[in-house]
């Protein structure tokens, strides 16, 4: 009997998989970092999520996109790595608990 090797149009899975972080129980007390990549607007809606977000949980202390390096993405891989690794570095130097990456329409 004839075997079918059959090939998804999908590819294979090119990156190994991780757990996400857990989510915070609660924002009050917490300390988020505002990271923006310079695309949507992040200049006028990230003023409106801090308020929002400073409004309801009034102990949460928020570090402005404009406190944080900007650099816009690449479409290189280790780029990609090294941009996320300064991010990192930057954030737990300002003593943020959780960071808001960007937004959406």
């Amino acid at each position: 009997m004839e075997q079918l090797h059959i090939v998804s149009p999908a590819g294979l899975q090119a990156l190994k998989t991780t757990a996400t972080a857990p989510r915070l129980d609660d924002l009050n007390g917490k300390t988020l970092g505002e990271v923006w990549n310079g695309v949507f607007k992040g200049d006028m809606t990230f003023p409106i999520i801090r308020r929002l977000l400073q409004a309801r949980y009034p102990g949460i202390r928020v570090v402005p996109y404009t406190d944080f390096h900007h650099q816009p993405g690449s479409d290189v891989p280790e780029q990609q790595r090294e941009i996320e690794r300064g991010i990192v570095a930057a954030a737990r130097a300002k003593g943020c608990d959780a960071l808001i990456m960007g937004n959406g329409a």
